[in-house]
């Protein structure tokens, strides 16, 4: 890559991180914002005003050292310990603020983060077609925080050595004196030349830590991904736990758990070697430091120029002035971690954006939320998200009060024509036809069950207090659950506490509260036995009387619960869908 092109690159990551910065900077809470930072940088510069102050008290008190001034001694460590007092409160302060701050920012962040995540269905579009956009979850957990903490400590730390630099600079400036360097009988002066020494140093030790580290940056992103697809798979496990013990697949489990975990240990290795290669240099540079200021002060001091306490204030502000310049030295390692992340939240902040707009323009299946009280497909073709036809041109309309059942053999398009009728399956070409203002309720096969009390979960998703308990109750005594009407405040893993079955009379018993005017059954009912599902059929004619019901259903004891039905018929290339 030549030098124009990175400079571009490094031009427009730059400008992306201020735009995933700046909003909350601008957003309804600024003002606290604002203050809170102000606040920290108020810290920041009263602790570097201290340590200038510590430097001006440090000349006087190693002469009192040398000359033996027990007087004077005394008198400078009381004065020190009112500076100690002052230090220490203004560390602590800084970090209490820097700390709300980073909090109240990473609320802010997670809230905008989930927020466009869920709109408009983009969380399930991405996982359609991820993007490139791998485990969002650890995306706006572990990279929120890590962003949002860095990010203020190394905006801080980079505020306190630049107004370190500057307090110092002048004091370093008037110790040093000028050094007369003779070249073929030439003297030449060098005013401050320890300012030039504390630079040249610095300058050298941050391009070279470059040159060590750089290969941790991209070391860093992958290990955030690898230690996220690992966490998923472990998560996953957990969440499929019965599936995978009745299989008996412990030892898929554990090869394939391991073969992740064994891509993290690789990728630790390589980073263990340039960390190693990386503390090494950092080390030698800070040891060298040590005595570097004395090494070029020397020369004053023992030629009567200086008293001992200028050389040991000479040497303390040389060193103040050595470790601001050299802050991208001892913060390389965090700065790479920092970019790691920072490129993994700005890969996904542009793929919610992509994915929203490719909602919003979409060219694919046209949903219309009109229907002129009907749900209608017009020449509807549906295809996978790698482009293969699944469902040819098909067109059927469902009128109120229509009981249609939808049937054909497995994999045919059953459940991707619900999701397309649903408003969310964008592959594909034509149009789906929706009553406007017509509450609409999809049932799966297998009903989510979130994390929470057993009342959160039957009224998913109205809120927990949507429904009287007895209501609910009662619902739950109707699909023949009634030990649970009395466990409406238990919070449970209720996805591993029911069976299939007990699962899907949950998703029943929410239609039921819910009373939608379209109930859309894909293959709702198929894990309970025929004489529940019949009565389950029985209990939405009752309950519901006048609504619309469409199922799915490969058994034909339902059939005499619905008037209409619709075959999906597969052909040579795609299903075709006839209407009967």
């Amino acid at each position: 890559m030549n030098q124009r092109k990175l400079l571009v690159r490094r031009g427009a990551f730059v400008t992306r991180v201020l735009r995933l910065i700046a909003p909350y900077w601008v957003n309804e809470e600024r003002v606290r914002a604002w203050l809170l930072l102000l606040g920290t940088i108020g810290f920041a510069l009263g602790v570097v005003y201290v340590e200038v102050r510590v430097n001006q008290w440090s000349r006087p008190f190693y002469n009192a050292v040398q000359q033996m001034d027990g007087e004077a001694f005394v008198r400078l460590l009381l004065q020190f310990l009112v500076l100690a007092i002052l230090m220490t409160l203004g560390a602590m302060y800084k970090i209490y603020l820097q700390q709300m701050l980073e909090m109240r920012w990473r609320v802010w962040l997670t809230h905008a983060y989930v927020s466009d995540w869920l709109a408009d269905k983009v969380y399930y579009h991405l996982e359609l077609d991820p993007r490139g956009t791998d485990n969002p979850d650890q995306r706006m957990q572990e990279d929120l925080k890590f962003f949002t903490g860095v990010t203020l400590d190394l905006a801080m730390g980079l505020l306190s050595a630049a107004v370190t630099l500057v307090s110092f600079v002048w004091i370093l400036w008037r110790l040093s004196g000028t050094l007369a360097v003779a070249l073929g009988g030439t003297t030449i002066d060098i005013p401050g030349y320890m300012v030039w020494c504390a630079l040249g140093y610095a300058v050298a030790g941050s391009v070279l830590s470059h040159f060590v580290g750089r290969p941790l940056i991209s070391l860093n992103f992958r290990k955030q991904r690898l230690e996220a697809d690992f966490r998923f798979g472990l998560v996953r496990l957990r969440e499929n736990a019965e599936g995978a013990a009745l299989y008996g697949g412990e030892a898929q489990e554990k090869s394939g758990l391991f073969a992740r975990f064994e891509a993290i240990r690789q990728n630790w290795w390589r980073m263990m070697l340039y960390t190693r290669r990386l503390t090494g240099f950092r080390t030698g540079y800070n040891q060298i430091a040590v005595v570097f200021p004395f090494l070029v002060a020397a020369p004053r001091y023992f030629s009567g120029e200086i008293d001992f306490g200028t050389l040991m204030q000479t040497a303390a502000a040389f060193g103040a002035v050595q470790v601001a310049l050299s802050w991208f030295v001892a913060n390389y390692q965090g700065i790479a971690e920092w970019k790691a992340s920072a490129d993994r939240l700005l890969t996904f902040h542009d793929a919610l954006v992509d994915t929203a707009n490719d909602r919003r323009r979409e060219t694919g299946v046209d949903v219309l939320r009109d229907g002129g009280g009907r749900y209608a497909a017009e020449a509807l073709e549906l295809v996978l998200p790698n482009g293969r036809p699944i469902v040819a041109g098909t067109a059927f309309t469902i009128k109120p009060g229509d009981q249609v059942l939808v049937t054909g053999p497995s994999g045919s398009g059953k459940s991707t024509m619900f999701r397309a009728l649903a408003g969310i399956w964008p592959f594909g070409r034509g149009r789906v036809r929706i009553p406007a203002g017509a509450k609409v309720m999809f049932l799966p096969q297998k009903p989510y069950m979130p994390t929470g009390t057993l009342r959160e979960v039957v009224s998913y998703p109205s809120p927990a207090d949507a429904f009287p308990d007895g209501e609910i109750a009662r619902v739950l005594a109707a699909v023949r659950l009634e030990g649970l009407g009395a466990r409406l405040g238990e919070t449970e893993n209720w996805a591993m506490q029911m069976s299939g079955g007990e699962q899907q009379k949950i998703a029943l018993a929410r239609a039921l509260l819910h009373r939608p005017d379209w109930l859309f059954l894909d293959e709702a009912t198929s894990a309970l036995d025929e004489e529940t599902e019949r009565a389950a059929y029985r209990l939405i004619a009752e309950e519901m009387p006048g609504a619309t019901v469409v199922s799915i259903a490969h058994r034909g004891g339902i059939a005499d619960y619905h008037g209409r039905r619709l075959r999906f018929e597969p052909t040579e290339g795609a299903t075709r869908v006839v209407s009967g």
